[in-house]
């Protein structure tokens, strides 16, 4: 079968690849398409180097990314009708859903955060939802979704390509970090600030973040999403902060501090799972993929900034890799299971012979 990929935002870069390894591998052809926002297309090149890129930044206003939205789908049918895929992948990709819906495509989507108002698009038109079992207990049928087209998969989206990662030696120095023994490295993680589910500011990580940076025997490194989250942290002028311009790869980088902390959710959850003293100011209301992180004590929500004192270097190893490929491979497994399920089953939709 052809199965088309479709990226939105920066995880999805490393969350589809071993899932594409897996169907070529089962002798499907993929097909790969990439809106370039944030650090996605970056992220994606390496990966997938002859995807195809559609769409751009969502801009600012309600009315301005629904514009935005409307001409992304128009442009991804267009592109779906010339390669005449038979299967829509995504993890909740709606401009996708829309696409493929438009085109009787069968599309699978993937989901974990249930406070995303586009839900109801993605959750009442893909043939499958494929979702972690933390969300299992909470009222999906408000979004639309039917227990039919429902799937539910032990774990979390990020054990699949945290398994897919060769952790090299993290050059602190070409950062311009000076790390001795006893020293302290942070990392950070800005907040999904242009995010439709997050239309607020994140006070809270500011203030984080000059504590921290101001810590003796302290480095912190932000990985900023946007342009303007660069330039408002370089205008704090934290000597012991430092604000990387160019994409890094985050997971090694991760891997190797002492702590992190996360205004967002994808990099939070990555730390936590990599098995780093992970701490969460996200703003926003918190998903059941977080409470399911906090129950088994991997993850830790901070109210007030000082809650992150004393600041110390950490005293346990990571997870080993040989844990993180097993429940990665796994749960590859499980995902092209219920991708291609849905191609052989046809999943109600009647395709005409000319795919549209």
């Amino acid at each position: 079968m052809k199965i088309w990929i479709d990226l939105s935002n920066s995880p999805h870069s490393l969350l589809f690849p071993p899932i594409a390894r897996r169907l070529e591998e089962l002798g499907h052809e993929v097909l790969v398409t990439a809106r370039d926002n944030a650090q996605t297309v970056a992220l994606a090149r390496p990966r997938f180097p002859e995807l195809t890129v559609i769409g751009g930044e969502s801009p600012g206003g309600a009315a301005r990314k629904a514009g935005a939205l409307v001409g992304r789908i128009g442009a991804l049918a267009r592109w779906a009708r010339t390669t005449r895929p038979e299967i829509a992948l995504s993890h909740n990709s709606y401009a996708q859903v829309v696409a493929a819906r438009l085109l009787r495509i069968p599309s699978v989507t993937a989901m974990d955060f249930e406070h995303q108002p586009a839900n109801h698009v993605a959750f009442r038109l893909a043939s499958r939802v494929l979702l972690p079992e933390a969300m299992r207990s909470l009222d999906l049928r408000r979004f639309g979704l039917r227990a039919r087209r429902t799937r539910f998969y032990p774990g979390l989206k990020e054990e699949i390509y945290l398994a897919d990662f060769v952790p090299d030696s993290v050059d602190l120095d070409e950062l311009g970090i000076e790390q001795h023994a006893g020293d302290v490295l942070v990392v950070c993680r800005t907040p999904p600030s242009r995010a439709m589910y997050h239309r607020f500011a994140n006070e809270l990580f500011g203030e984080v973040v000059r504590l921290v940076a101001g810590a003796p025997r302290t480095s912190v490194i932000v990985l900023a999403r946007h342009p303007e989250q660069r330039a408002a942290l370089r205008a704090l002028a934290l000597p012991r902060l430092v604000v990387p311009e160019a994409v890094v790869e985050a997971r090694g980088l991760m891997r190797a501090a002492d702590l992190f902390i996360g205004a967002g959710g994808t990099m939070t959850r990555e730390a936590a799972l990599l098995g780093v003293p992970t701490y969460s100011v996200f703003a926003g209301k918190r998903p059941a993929v977080d409470r399911w992180l906090e129950e088994r004590g991997l993850l830790r929500r901070l109210e007030r900034a000082e809650e992150i004192l004393p600041l110390a270097s950490r005293s346990t190893e990571p997870v080993p890799l040989s844990e993180l490929e097993a429940r990665g491979k796994y749960l590859t497994a499980w995902f092209v299971d219920n991708t291609v399920a849905v191609g052989e089953k046809g999943d109600g939709y009647v395709r005409t012979s000319k795919g549209s």
